[in-house]
């Protein structure tokens, strides 16, 4: 009878020695887990759409700022000739 208590507390010791480490190694995912929560609760609520859409618009308004200095170095051309 003996040896079943001793094997227990061994076997005690073996099981709460595994769960602090699967804990401990869950808690390196953590960080990942909120950021991916974040995002999606960002997703969710719309603001990453709005904020592809300003970038969008930003983009936009660059690629025709690029076009007019475009058409302005080509009537200037044109001028000079």
């Amino acid at each position: 009878m003996t040896w079943i208590v001793k094997a227990c507390k061994n076997l005690t010791m073996v099981l709460v020695l595994f769960a602090f480490l699967a804990v401990a190694e869950n808690m390196k995912d953590w960080d990942s887990l909120e950021r991916r929560l974040d995002d999606t609760v960002k997703e969710l609520a719309g603001k990453k759409s709005i904020d592809r859409m300003e970038e969008m618009k930003k983009d936009i308004n660059k690629a025709r700022q690029q076009q007019a200095d475009r058409f302005k170095k080509i009537d200037e051309s044109a001028e000079e000739k």
